[in-house]
């Protein structure tokens, strides 16, 4: 894996360091962006899997790509076929001193974040991580969170933030859920088992009425969801309704110091 990184061409980046490579999957490389044609190979497949596979609905600042404020601030992760050399897997990851320059971070326009301020300067915020539907395997996914990992570690970034979406119309290992019940349901699931403490509560600025929708369908979290957890992570309060993407975003946050020793020894050899 190669995460020697060196940023693309816009005015506002800013260079960060990285660990050496930890280990991936056979078959695919991991890199960070450095040029905005990477960039926009990521776009690319996030508008494939967030417009087309979900339906969500994206800005058209650049045809069949997925853009918005906040990537040109952001330091963006691709995982590649390295037979085909298609970027199968992205991620992007907004720095505390990126989050000022653009204002806020996104989960800001989901979430009132105020409880989070003490642990802002060294909090960054994962987003848009997605993987093509033919290759949503565990090596893509944990390839991406070893590259993060590092990333934080080597800049001395400890806490991470980020929306994990559960699509309205839910696509799990036993059919399709819809209407929002899916959401509701995993929320049953993780608040009694993966809350935050109340110090990092958050509150979602436009509410899913999770109260009000059937919670007792057996819904099995997403493999991003399933991902944050297994990585220590914890749930920061009820899932926001985001319209454009027509799903529920659940607020996570992950400490690099609540790394199961597993992953801790994977990621960061230590």
């Amino acid at each position: 894996m190669n995460t020697s990184h060196v940023p693309h061409a816009i005015p506002s980046r800013q260079t960060f360091a990285t660990l050496p490579a930890v280990a991936v999957p056979h078959g695919i490389e991991v890199s960070w962006a450095r040029h905005q044609s990477e960039v926009r190979e990521a776009q690319k497949l996030r508008f494939d899997v967030f417009a087309i596979e979900m339906g969500a609905r994206l800005s058209k600042t650049v045809p069949g790509h997925d853009v918005d404020l906040f990537d040109d601030f952001c330091e963006h992760l691709l995982v590649r076929d390295k037979a085909t050399r298609q970027v199968i897997g992205t991620c992007r990851v907004l720095t505390p001193a990126q989050a000022k320059r653009v204002g806020s971070t996104h989960s800001d326009t989901e979430f009132d974040l105020t409880r989070l301020r003490a642990v802002r300067s060294r909090m960054v915020e994962l987003g848009r991580s997605c993987v093509h539907r033919d290759h949503r395997h565990g090596g893509v996914m944990m390839a991406l969170w070893g590259a993060v990992a590092e990333f934080m570690v080597h800049n001395q970034l400890d806490t991470l933030i980020g929306c994990a979406s559960i699509p309205m119309q839910y696509e799990g290992p036993h059919g399709r859920v819809g209407g929002g019940h899916a959401a509701a349901s995993i929320w049953r699931q993780v608040k009694h088992k993966h809350m935050a403490p109340i110090d990092f509560h958050v509150r979602p600025r436009l509410p899913l009425p999770v109260d009000r929708l059937d919670n007792t369908l057996d819904v099995e979290p997403s493999p991003l969801i399933k991902g944050y957890l297994q990585l220590g992570a914890k749930v920061l309060g009820p899932p926001a309704w985001n319209p454009d993407f027509s799903s529920a975003d659940l607020p996570m946050l992950m400490r690099i110091g609540d790394l199961p020793a597993r992953y801790r020894k994977h990621f960061l050899g230590v």
